[in-house]
């Protein structure tokens, strides 16, 4: 009887080591919040002026915010090629996309979510995509496919491009929502289809005035990049953005609550056109950009307050960061530029979206996990491209050579155990340029058109004839070139970008 009595014994003790050995193995669910161009000083934890963002506070109060944490280039297609990747977007010759390009990667290509899909992961994206659609000359009344689902989701809900673009439609998994089919819809990137106004024709019927570029069709009263005909029952209304996608985000974490998961929530705000909805409308001194910024910050909130109502928050990670830094004026006449006040979108840094200089991907990151990430500041120096391998270490999958390349390891940095991160970084712009510590590089280029484009949308460039060099630690602002004092750093750190590009796939 007392040998009986010791198995039991024995047996309840290995139950209960086996459930806490389960306990401290379980994979941690994983969630990235992608704002779109988020400069540095657009938070109020970051100095915010005229706007106040407290849920994203409150990631940045109980977790760890970064202040040298990069997007791996200035404009949005290649820095979202780049995450889910983990390889440099001048590799695949990634540029913005137009709304009817094709699927920018390709089927087999390992990506973040199907490495985390080997893991055990169900992974799922909602919102903007801009990463293209389909192989080409694409019919959108039929399946919608290749996309997110042939390259590792399970699951996605899209805005198929951006919203000052052509199709104004949200694509579930391959399917476009609410077309009815005595309505087909069509899409042309080279002329005027069908009878709806454009913005240069009607300009009397648009909630905001649009440069040329944006002055094609007239959806919801904003005047979009393209032309579109039909499909009147599936087009979007932008006020409604928040809710649907906020909507679906907190429906893809309900139904995978019971297993880990990763979700891409990649946010439209605070990209042109802003047309928050009314309920934010007024809440910023800075008009619709700052209501734009309130907006995005609310999302943030439900999708925390959702996981802390499903008991997840504990067992959740998210890395809270933008694709680029901040731009004012990117085609609509919105007030950004006159309503800005004391407002610095860019923090204390030089340039904006489409520059090589700092604020084109200094952007804010926070990583929050309660009690695994201690509350702090790191100064660590990272891109988004490092989330690929970063993630792989966290969930124990090696990859192999060609896979994730460019990506490092950082997740001691990520996770608040190391301020070291990594020790030099490449930035791609219009050209490209290095980070090596304290130092900043920017190859010379050519001033040609695109610098008088970025010129045009109020923004330093950074395009000089010259090699620029800048010691960042006194010279956060990147105001003294001392190039010609540095000859020999000159030449090493642009071997070092020769060395980076001079690979082949």
């Amino acid at each position: 009887m007392k040998y009986t009595f010791c198995l039991v014994i024995l047996a309840l003790l290995m139950t209960c080591t086996s459930r806490v050995d389960k306990e401290e193995s379980a994979l941690p669910n994983i969630i990235i919040i992608y704002i779109d161009d988020l400069g540095y000083g657009d938070l109020s934890s970051y100095g915010a002026k005229g706007v106040v963002t407290p849920n994203v506070d409150k990631l940045a109060r109980e977790g760890l915010r970064f202040t040298d944490a990069h997007s791996p280039a200035a404009t949005c297609t290649p820095s979202r090629y780049s995450l889910l990747t983990g390889e440099y977007a001048f590799r695949n010759k990634a540029a913005v996309l137009p709304g009817d390009a094709p699927l920018l990667i390709r089927p087999g290509k390992p990506t973040l979510p199907s490495m985390l899909k080997r893991a055990g992961y169900t992974t799922g994206v909602v919102g903007k995509w801009h990463l293209g659609l389909g192989n080409g000359d694409m019919d959108w009344n039929t399946e919608i496919k290749p996309g997110p689902l042939e390259i590792g989701f399970d699951y996605c809900f899209l805005l198929p491009a951006t919203g000052d673009r052509v199709p104004t439609v949200y694509v579930e998994n391959h399917q476009m929502i609410g077309l009815e089919p005595q309505d087909p819809i069509a899409i042309s990137y080279k002329e005027k289809i069908g009878d709806k106004p454009t913005g240069t024709e009607r300009p009397d019927l648009l909630k905001q005035q649009a440069d040329p570029q944006h002055s094609n069709t007239i959806v919801n009263g904003i005047s979009r990049i393209g032309y579109q005909d039909g499909g009147e029952a599936a087009l979007w209304v932008d006020e409604e953005f928040p809710d649907v996608f906020t909507d679906k985000a907190k429906e893809f974490i309900n139904e995978n609550k019971d297993s880990p998961f990763f979700l891409f929530f990649s946010h439209h705000d605070i990209h042109v056109p802003r047309v928050p909805n009314e309920r934010f409308v007024g809440k910023s001194e800075m008009g619709p950009r700052g209501d734009a910024i309130v907006q995005m910050d609310w999302m943030v909130g439900e999708v925390v307050k959702e996981l802390e109502k499903l008991g997840l928050a504990d067992n959740t990670w998210i890395i809270f960061t933008s694709d680029n830094g901040p731009v004012l004026n990117d085609g609509y006449e919105d007030l950004a530029i006159e309503l800005l006040g004391e407002h610095k979108p860019w923090g204390p840094f030089r340039g904006g979206k489409y520059s090589a200089y700092e604020a084109a991907t200094r952007v804010p990151t926070i990583s929050y996990w309660p009690g695994r990430i201690k509350p702090g500041e790191s100064a660590a120096l990272f891109s988004q491209i490092d989330f690929y391998a970063s993630v792989a270490a966290l969930v124990g999958m090696p990859g192999s050579s060609s896979e994730a390349r460019d990506s490092e390891n950082v997740l001691p940095a990520l996770l608040g155990d190391s301020q070291s991160g990594r020790t030099y970084m490449l930035e791609e712009s219009f050209t490209l340029s290095i980070r090596k510590n304290e130092w900043k590089y920017i190859s010379p280029v050519a001033r040609d058109s695109m610098y008088l484009w970025i010129k045009g949308k109020g923004i330093e460039g950074g395009a000089q004839k010259e090699a620029q060099l800048y010691n960042l630690d006194p010279d956060i602002g990147e105001q003294q070139n001392l190039a010609e004092q540095y000859p020999e750093l000159v030449n090493e750190l642009q071997g070092m970008i020769d060395q980076i590009t001079y690979t082949t796939d």
